[in-house]
């Protein structure tokens, strides 16, 4: 099925692309977004377009305020709706009053174990029923993603998986943000090149590992939430770019 989608979209526009997957899984497709600049890019292209397909978040209860702050400029500028899907309470309550707030800290079990709760299950949830997932991956993120391809089948979701963005670089990505005026992340500009939860998330310095903000005080060799297994870590070094001109 993945090859026979990928020859599908061959010499197709990535509007065209979205489009058209849309009739081919109308009512079964869905794009998850964590509002950083590779899904602001496709969030833009879905919204701008009306293209039929359903934008989810999974909201950790850790976002840093920025985040919040785009989300909300983003569902203003587009007047759609962003589906939101938060932990289930029993989970996080049980381990907050047993482990504490900053459990995370003190172990790579008990981060792996925040991660499922605040993330992968709430996916698990968001992706019942859906066949095709959207994702703002892209190959040159990390060492494990060089091999990406366009379509690939995600057996932890039951779903066929589709980064759009695959061949984009970190420059076509800022480029299209500027061209189009599209909301983003502040902090991008502050040095955070990959954002997620407030605690685990912190600037990276010019020539750092593009993954090394993310859970700074692990192994880098563990650095997975779960949500997209790749099964290695980034290797990739990058120049810190700002957005704003």
């Amino acid at each position: 099925m993945q090859s026979e989608l990928t020859q599908q979209i061959n010499n197709k526009s990535i509007l065209e692309q979205l489009q058209f997957l849309s009739e081919e899984f109308a009512g079964k497709i869905a794009f998850s977004t964590s509002f950083g600049q590779e899904d602001q890019v496709i969030t833009d292209l879905i919204f701008s377009n009306n293209i039929p397909i359903n934008v989810f978040t999974l909201d950790t209860g850790r976002f840093f305020e920025e985040t919040y702050k785009v989300w909300n400029k983003t569902q203003e500028k587009y007047n759609r709706s962003i589906y939101v899907y938060f932990p289930d309470k029993d989970e996080v309550e049980n381990m907050v009053s047993e482990k504490g707030p900053y459990s995370f800290y003190e172990s790579i079990e008990n981060r792996k174990e925040c991660c499922n709760i605040r993330k992968v299950h709430p996916l698990k949830r968001a992706l019942e029923g859906i066949e095709l997932w959207i994702t703002g991956l892209r190959a040159d993120q990390s060492q494990a993603r060089t091999e990406l391809d366009y379509f690939s089948f995600d057996e932890s979701f039951n779903t066929t998986k589709f980064n759009p963005l695959k061949d984009w670089s970190l420059t076509d990505v800022i480029d299209y943000l500027h061209k189009n005026n599209v909301p983003y992340n502040s902090l991008h500009d502050k040095g955070f090149i990959s954002i997620g939860c407030s605690p685990c998330t912190r600037a990276i310095n010019e020539g750092d590992d593009i993954r090394a903000g993310r859970w700074w005080w692990e192994d880098k060799s563990k650095k997975e939430c779960g949500l997209h297994n790749t099964g290695a870590t980034s290797t990739q070094t990058i120049e810190t770019k700002k957005i704003a001109s």
